[in-house]
């Protein structure tokens, strides 16, 4: 991706685009991907970076959901389980099967999930990436060895899906440009233009980096900004009816070895009725999530300190080494955009996942609510609404087939250049041309020089937490590292970027504060480096 080209497309006054997306995260690529594969000339833009908001903040889940189908939803399970086999279909190198243990302790809860497991096989068809079983106690401690087994009957496996969220929103926006449309982060929506007849004909933009104006007409519009919807909707109509109830979720990242396992835990049935995962990413464990309704949502979350005892607590009656504060490597919390019920006093946990598209007076097109895992069924139903809208002839959606970025066209690539795909060789070959872009950032992690430069380069990197918190996945994973790694990098972005010390010094201090939101009871310093 090339940012200045992007930002020269969108100075043509005379380009007319056939839709301009509002929104870089989970439902606004969905949206951009299938509109190109169509043939529509697309511009995407993004007040901050790809995935900053809620798309980066998930529980790493491509699932059906279990939970869902225990409450009946039985169109949006199918429908996810669909969407959760073509997304490892076309980006393998982000996604992964994943076995999930229930631990059972009553004889009902074991014909209860055994039977419900079995009926999630068999809706996910042709897709199936695996088989349940049931499990002897004996083999759950084997595969779990941090289980408490006071109790323990025995347990269900089940496979399901598991991602880097930031990265295949990455992958996607990649896969957009390459398609021929103009994706840009850090470009905000200032107001949207209308015509004589107050059907919007475009939207008026402030680069973020720059600080420059631009405004862009298009046939077609489409707010899919999650849980920020709302604002796009009032700038349209003051007086626009509330879409959006946000719901936080809150995840604790811990050592692996508190599971002991390369299984992932499920438990079915916490206090407050929802169920929380233990799951193995990037070598380490990722606990939540929770369900908190939040009034006022932002664009950096803290997880409050309820949450943060909820999962711990939950935790520590499930497994023999019970975490604590001080073993918590990063805490982050993630806005669920669901759409507003229309019965007051629904709890966040009963409202459908399922999305809405919505289509406004002045033709604004609003797609509310949904999931990652159907992020591309969300941008195939918007576009059946621009069509209604529009009185147009589209031409068929063929998104569901193309092969996201970075997909491995031949060999697998194994250890942490894995998540890369097929970029892994351009990353090797930095390093073969300047060895010394081969020393690693950090003591305990593998990551090197030439990943950052790579995404500078290669992946619209502009500030550090870009690289910190969503590309390079550090900041979720180690938070006192990613702080430690933080001068290293800014400095190589600085040179590459073409910047000052400046620059430099300001980044380091914003990262700074970002970072303290992922720490518990922690101070935490910016320490010299040798690199």
């Amino acid at each position: 991706m090339d940012r200045n080209r992007g930002v020269n497309e969108i100075d043509d006054k005379q380009k007319v685009w056939d839709l301009a997306v509002i929104g870089g995260g989970a439902s606004g690529l969905g949206v951009a991907l299938d509109a190109l594969s169509r043939g529509l000339s697309v511009v995407l833009v993004e007040r901050s970076d790809f995935a900053k908001g809620t798309s980066s903040r998930s529980t790493k889940l491509l699932h059906g959901g279990v939970r869902y189908l225990a409450q009946g939803d039985i169109t949006l399970v199918l429908e996810a389980l669909k969407e959760r086999g073509l997304i490892m279909r076309n980006a393998p190198h982000v996604s992964r099967k994943q076995a999930f243990i229930i631990p059972i302790y009553s004889l009902w809860d074991k014909l209860k999930y055994g039977v419900g497991l079995k009926v999630y096989d068999l809706m996910a068809g042709n897709l199936r990436i695996g088989k349940s079983q049931w499990l002897s106690r004996k083999a759950v401690v084997r595969r779990i060895p941090a289980i408490m087994e006071e109790g323990l009957r025995g347990g269900v496996i089940y496979y399901d899906g598991q991602f880097d969220d930031a990265r295949l929103a990455l992958n996607i926006a990649q896969t957009c440009s390459e398609m021929g449309g103009c994706i840009l982060n850090y470009m905000k929506v200032t107001s949207l233009t209308k015509d004589e007849n107050g059907i919007i004909d475009g939207v008026k933009l402030t680069d973020q980096i720059s600080q420059r104006h631009h405004e862009i007409k298009a046939k077609a519009v489409v707010n899919a900004t999650g849980v920020f919807a709302d604002k796009i909707l009032q700038m349209d109509n003051p007086e626009a009816r509330r879409s959006i109830m946000p719901s936080q979720g809150a995840h604790l990242v811990l050592d692996l070895s508190f599971l002991g396992g390369k299984d992932a835990l499920m438990i079915p049935e916490t206090s407050d009725g929802r169920v929380l995962f233990g799951i193995p990413w990037h070598g380490k464990l990722v606990l939540g999530t929770t369900d908190t309704v939040i009034k006022d949502p932002k664009l950096e979350p803290r997880a409050l300190e309820q949450e943060i005892d909820f999962i711990l607590n939950t935790c520590a009656q499930y497994l023999v080494r019970q975490p604590t504060r001080k073993d918590v490597l990063s805490v982050y919390a993630g806005l669920r955009p669901l759409a507003a019920p229309k019965e007051k006093g629904a709890k966040t946990k009963e409202i459908s996942r399922s999305h809405k598209v919505s289509v406004a007076d002045s033709h604004l097109i609003s797609i509310i609510g949904g999931k990652w895992t159907t992020f591309r069924k969300m941008g195939e139903d918007t576009l059946e609404a621009l069509a209604g809208l529009k009185g147009l002839t589209l031409a068929k959606s063929t998104s569901s087939n193309i092969r996201i970025h970075g997909y491995p066209e031949t060999t697998v690539e194994e250890g942490h250049l894995a998540i890369y795909g097929c970029d892994a060789a351009g990353i090797r070959d930095l390093i073969s041309q300047n060895p010394n872009l081969g020393q690693r950032l950090h003591a305990q992690y593998p990551n090197t020089k030439a990943e950052v430069v790579w995404m500078v380069k290669n992946e619209m990197a502009l500030k550090l937490e870009d690289v910190l918190a969503r590309r390079m996945r550090i900041l979720f994973l180690d938070a006192q590292a990613a702080i430690e790694m933080a001068p290293a990098v800014a400095k190589i972005m600085r040179e590459e970027l073409g910047l000052g010390e400046d620059w430099e010094k300001a980044e380091i201090g914003a990262f700074q504060q970002i970072a303290e939101g992922y720490l518990i009871n922690q101070k935490i310093t910016i320490l010299p480096t040798s690199l």
